[in-house]
């Protein structure tokens, strides 16, 4: 149980630093802007799918990860 709850909060921890993450990111000019991304903007609707973005930001994560875990 104490495992548990230790899982629990580490993906707390990393789902609140995603959130800030991302709110810091709409500042850059080149986010959402890089090729790859989607966006479908009809008349009174506009679909924005990141795709490129998240391709990136997973290379991202995984080599961080891949160096934690490394180093660890």
């Amino acid at each position: 149980m104490n495992e548990l709850a230790k899982m629990l909060i580490l993906i707390g921890a990393i789902l609140v630093v995603a959130g800030l993450v991302m709110l810091g990111i709409q500042k850059y000019p080149f986010s959402g802007k890089i090729p790859g991304d989607i966006i479908v903007k009809k008349e009174n609707v506009t679909l924005y799918f990141p795709l490129g973005t998240s391709i990136i930001l997973s290379v991202l994560v995984s080599l961080i990860l891949y160096l934690i875990n490394k180093f660890r």
